[in-house]
């Protein structure tokens, strides 16, 4: 954003914006889904997942991928692995 001559009033914005909004839905979905059926948090939780494992790729991986070459997509394999594994720990 800032490459692209946004201030950074604008871009400290934009990103406060979504924290703000991600706190804002993770209280709602906390509140709301209190009580539901683990299959529904399941299919809501994998959906996230997945939401943000595109969003990383669609931003980081090119970038890495003129850095790396082959391994970026073993590297964000193991990555994913490696997060995965913590968080069911």
């Amino acid at each position: 954003m800032k490459r692209s001559g946004r201030s950074a009033r604008y871009v400290f914005g934009v990103w406060g914006s979504i924290a703000a909004a991600s706190g804002v839905a993770g209280l709602l979905g906390a509140l709301l889904l209190d009580g539901a059926a683990p299959e529904v948090v399941a299919v809501i939780t994998a959906l996230a997942a997945g939401a943000i494992l595109a969003m990383v790729a669609d931003t980081m991986i090119p970038e890495a991928f003129e850095r790396t070459h082959l391994y970026a997509g073993l590297i964000a394999t193991v990555g994913f692995i490696l997060a995965f594994s913590i968080g069911r720990a």
